[in-house]
Order: C-alpha cells, then structure tokens, then sequence
C-alpha cells in the first residue's frame, strides 16, 4: 500500500499461530484501503478464550473497530459500542475482545489506539520511539475505570510499528527460562537483535521471526493464540515485467531506451524481446543452457537486465502459480519461480507489453499468440491487484 503524498510504501503484515490443539486462530487481523480519503486502516483483535468462539469474539470487534474508524468515530464511543456489543461470558460476566487500531492517511499521520492487547513498539531509526501516548479513561458507568491507549504522529520514511497479541507477551510462561513469560522486554530486546542483523527486513520476515521465537519458547506447542504485525514505512521496492517487441519495428530503440533507463529492477519474458534490447543498446546476450525446470525453457542473460526468461509459456506457469499461492506455497528455481518471487518482493510495477505478432510462433494474419499473451498478462496485473495489493501500471506498446 502506498503513500504517495511522502513517496512511502506500507509494508504490513501480520503472522498468526493457532493456540495448541485448534484448528482456527483467536485473533483477527484485517486491513482496510479507504481509497477516497487517502486511509490505510489496520486491526489486531484478541478474542477471549481460543478457538471457534475467541475468532467470533475477535471478528466482530475487528469489524467494528474497521467501520467506526473509517467513519471517523470517537476513541472512547468506539471502544464503548464494541464492549457493548460482544456478547457476555457467562463465568467472567464480562463481554471481552482486545484490539489495536492503526489508521495512516496518506501525508503519513499516523493514529495508534490500543485497548488491553501488549503496547505496541513504535521504531525510529531502529530505536524506540515514543510518539506521544495518552491514556483515555472511558466515562460510562458500565465500563468507567478502564483505559484507552492512543497517539496520533507524523510517521516518516523507515519507521516501524510491531503490533502485537497475549501470545507473544506470554509465551514461555512456567518454563525455565521465562517462569513469568517473556514479556514485553524481552520482545523488544529480540526487535532490536533483529534490527542489528538485518535493518532493512521485511515486515513479513519480522514478523514471521518473532511469531517463531514467541513459539518456539512454548515448544512449537503455542499456550495462546499468537499473532504478530509489522508496519514498514520505506521506501517502494520497483519493478519492470516486459514482455513482447513493440507494433512498430521503429519504435523498437525508443522501447529499449525505456527499459533501460527504468530505475528498478527489470525482468524481460520473451527472447524475442530479449534480443531487441540486446541489439538496440549493444548489451551482452547470452541464451541460457541449463534448465532448472524441465516445463520450461532455461533463463538467459542480458547485461543490465536481472532476469531473462522465455514468454508465453513461463508468464502462463506465473498465473497459475499466482492463482493458487498461499502462506505455505513453496517457490523452486526456475524461471516462473523467481518471477514469482520478484514480483511478490515489489510493491510498484509496471507492466510493458508489446503488441508485436511473433513470427517465429504462427502465421501473422492469425494474432492467436498475441491475444493469448495479453491474457496472461491480464491475469497477472488482476492477481497482483487484487490478491497481493501490488501498484500495477500496465502500459501496450
């Protein structure tokens, strides 16, 4: 997700473990793009309990606290309706569901609101930062007493925020090591040997390390149900996909040139289109030998270029792939592999593709293999869109 009034991409992620012995999490992450106003709106809701019943609890506070921050509701009238509303235990005689709110705007102020889930880590300069908390008492008689957490500041380039459950807070409680768990100190301790050893990790990566480490004290046998977000403010990671020569033979220098001057990285699918580039800028081309994959045909190598696949065939296993990804997919060596992997890296990316009939597929009046092409880039920009929240540009040429 992107701020383009600070040129800041939103790297976000959440990793979340099952409390032993569940088939569904407690906890409930979603994410929400109000476009129109320019909001990135996030939620982190611990339900009580585990399983079936918590993910009900968390679901529905995750949903409210969504829909009232779009619409701009009160910290404290939020908090109120949501407590209001779950339903109560009949043991505790409470109604009860943690949540965590954060709500970015585009120039990148930034809304933090916490009820009763561990203090989030706000990070600047890999040091943590204190963006101006207070404490919000709510003024009800039903819930009087109990406090709302909240800051409101300017994020700015290379900020983090770790968001985080009970589960990570508490894991290890009663062991050896952390008789009393292992506590918000020791999760901030493990944020920073991270930091040191990688400052410019992945919110995805970082939150997958402190959702194993927090595991791994409870031996891969998780006591609470266990989520961990991170929110990377940085800098976007850009990428070029072309694919296909230009309609036009003139055209093709001014094609190249394109692709040449693009500041990012650049992947070329099609050795046709491979080869225009190569001869239009006097680059090195060397076509590839060694097959890591026997569906298709071995990558090459063009000076400047960072990836060198076949077409039609390769951008046609990317879709599928795509189609199907999910948490746990497993990615191999070969060419569709590491376009994958390429693309998933990236947050912008634009999308060249010539319109050029190849010749060396088909009669040109039969354009069979040119509409097939733009299909399969189709596919690839909407699964990019939609399923993985990718800036796509896609440009004909």
């Amino acid at each position: 997700m992107h701020l383009p009034e600070q040129n800041i991409y939103l790297d976000i992620f959440c990793e979340q473990r099952d409390h032993e012995g569940e088939t569904i999490c407690g906890d409930v992450f979603l994410s929400r793009r109000v476009r129109e106003e320019g909001r990135t709106i996030v939620v982190l809701s611990d339900g009580m309990g585990s399983g079936i019943k918590a993910n009900v609890l968390a679901s529905l506070t995750a949903s409210m606290a969504i829909n009232f921050t779009i619409e701009h509701r009160e910290v404290r009238k939020t908090a109120e309706i949501i407590m209001d509303t779950l339903p109560v235990c009949s043991i505790r005689k409470i109604s009860y569901s943690t949540f965590t709110i954060v709500d970015m705007e585009d120039n990148g102020q930034t809304t933090i609101v916490e009820y009763d889930n561990p203090s989030c880590l706000v990070l600047r300069n890999n040091r943590e930062f204190d963006p101006g908390w207070e404490n919000l008492e709510l003024e009800s008689d039903r819930h009087k007493g109990k406090v709302i957490r909240t800051c409101s500041y300017m994020a700015q380039k290379e900020d983090r925020i770790v968001f985080w459950t009970d589960g990570i807070i508490q894991s290890g409680m009663g062991t050896r090591s952390f008789p009393f768990g292992w506590g918000r100190d020791g999760a901030v301790e493990y944020v920073m040997k991270i930091l040191g050893n990688e400052p410019f990790i992945s919110a995805a990566k970082m939150s997958r390390k402190i959702a194993n480490m927090a595991a791994l004290h409870d031996g891969e046998s998780p006591k609470d149900d266990t989520s961990c977000g991170v929110i990377y403010f940085r800098e976007p990671r850009k990428l070029l996909l072309v694919s296909g020569p230009p309609f036009d033979e003139r055209h093709d220098f001014d094609f190249a040139l394109k692709v040449q001057r693009f500041n990012g990285k650049k992947i070329i699918a099609g050795g046709t289109t491979a080869e225009l580039v190569a001869r239009e800028l006097a680059l090195k081309f060397d076509a590839g030998m060694d097959s890591s994959d026997p569906e298709l045909p071995p990558v090459s190598y063009v000076e400047g270029i960072h990836l060198v696949t076949e077409g039609i065939l390769t951008l046609g296993k990317v879709a599928r792939i795509l189609e199907h990804y999910h948490r746990d997919t497993r990615l191999g060596n070969g060419p569709a592999d590491q376009i994958i992997r390429m693309l998933l890296e990236s947050d912008r990316i634009h999308v060249l593709n010539g319109t050029r009939i190849n010749v060396a597929h088909q009669d040109p009046n039969l354009p069979v293999e040119l509409e097939i092409r733009r299909t399969v880039i189709k596919r690839i920009v909407h699964l990019l869109e939609e399923k993985f929240l990718k800036e796509i540009d896609l440009e004909y040429m």
